[in-house]
């Protein structure tokens, strides 16, 4: 039997040699709002480069995996995380061919929402895992390893601007909430503290956004207040119309 040539069905001129190696990674920036708060999963790390500082979970893809298999995988192995994520996108890449002291290497940032994520444990390559508050690192009090401020920043701009076009603001809810509840998640993410009565407007005009169930409503809690009624995520994926961070209002 013939030897296959391993040249017949490369395109001519094509010389893999000529290039430099590289390693591809998943750095997964994972939210959730604890006691009003947002916090970022973080991590410890547990070998060099950067024994010990803090970093965004995430490691390299492996040969047999796509980029979505390898943060998976990552987030379970550096955080001890099974439970079902809300929410697990791309948000961007990043090449810096000095980011890595070790080699080469363009990692591809996911951001993630999973809501009542409980106290996470390190694994791995992880000496430690915890709940960070978003103010910390956003403030510079807290230094991480490698670039993961900057992939920090941007997925946390991608998450303050997603909630004002997008629906994705439920997934930090439980699946019944009041209005209030949703608007303490747009408080945690945007900082601020939005007007209630505005805010119950627009969340409950906006076209499929939120569906009222028709259980009776529950306490508000406040004397003399009306029961507040429950709500739970509509079908829509696109806010219409959107609701603007009011840094950004006109």
């Amino acid at each position: 039997m013939a030897t296959p040539d391993p040249t017949e069905d490369s395109p001519v001129g094509y010389a893999p040699d000529a290039y430099s190696p590289f390693a591809v990674t998943v750095d997964i920036v994972v939210f959730t709002i604890v006691d009003n708060d947002l916090r970022v999963l973080l991590v410890q790390r547990g070998e060099p480069p950067f024994l010990g500082r803090w970093a965004l979970p995430g490691g390299f893809v492996l040969a047999d995996e796509n980029l979505d298999q390898a943060a998976v995988r990552e987030l379970a192995e550096e955080t001890d995380i099974h439970k079902e994520v809300g929410l697990l996108e791309q948000f961007g890449s990043y090449g810096r061919p000095d980011r890595d002291p070790r080699m080469r290497v363009v990692t591809v940032g996911y951001w993630a929402i999973v809501p009542d994520l409980p106290s996470p444990a390190g694994g791995s390559d992880a000496m430690h895992a915890e709940l960070v508050s978003v103010s910390e690192v956003e403030s510079g009090r807290l230094r991480l390893a490698f670039d993961h401020e900057e992939i920090f920043a941007d997925a946390l701009e991608t998450a303050r601007s997603s909630i004002e076009d997008r629906t994705v603001a439920t997934l930090f809810c439980p699946p019944d909430f009041r209005v209030s509840q949703l608007r303490d998640v747009y408080d945690a993410v945007w900082a601020t503290e939005l007007d209630p009565g505005n805010f119950q407007r627009k969340v409950t005009s906006a076209d499929g956004f939120l569906s009222r169930l028709e259980s009776p409503p529950v306490s508000s809690g406040d004397k003399g207040g009306r029961p507040a009624s429950l709500w739970k995520a509509g079908s829509a994926k696109k806010l219409n119309p959107p609701i603007t961070r009011p840094s950004r209002a006109e």
